[in-house]
């Protein structure tokens, strides 16, 4: 999920119910939120460009880690394959992480990129602030250094 901007869903629950964890690219808006998703699941997340203080302190601009053996990195602007953010740019290129997650745009985007053997996911928004039309999340499986069963699921209005 990204891009919540202080506002959550309350339908994230029954679609993460089954999950494992959850992962957050960023503009939480709030510990509120965060302390909820907590409570919840198992949670990662990265700070965004909207987050205060309270949230930098609590979580990463960049996040990497490995999970049943795929190497994930995660940050909140990090632009797409071809069109890679400078700041992360050169990250992605010296380490290429198999999975690389990133929110920022409110553009729901998965898409491989061939030249680092990675696949890009951008969950899109969840929030209530932005251009964005439709509320999305993304779901997926890791599992033995595979990325299994994505689902893109939209949220009613």
């Amino acid at each position: 999920m990204s891009d919540t901007h202080s506002y959550l869903h309350p339908q994230v629950f029954t679609y993460f119910d089954a999950v494992d964890e959850i992962w957050h690219a960023g503009d939480i808006g709030n510990v509120a939120l965060a302390d909820e998703l907590e409570a919840f699941k198992p949670f990662r997340a990265v700070y965004g460009n909207i987050d205060g203080a309270d949230i930098r302190i609590r979580y990463p601009e960049t996040l990497r880690f490995n999970l049943e053996g795929v190497e994930v990195c995660m940050t909140h602007i990090g632009g797409y394959p071809g069109k890679y953010a400078p700041g992360v740019r050169q990250q992605l290129l010296q380490q290429p992480p198999r999975l690389f997650i990133c929110g920022h745009s409110h553009i729901l985007k998965v898409m491989p990129d061939p030249a680092l053997q990675l696949l890009h996911m951008n969950p899109g928004a969840c929030g209530q602030q932005g251009w964005h039309k439709v509320k999305t999340l993304l779901r997926f499986e890791l599992e033995a250094g595979d990325i299994r069963k994505l689902e893109v699921i939209e949220l009613p209005k």
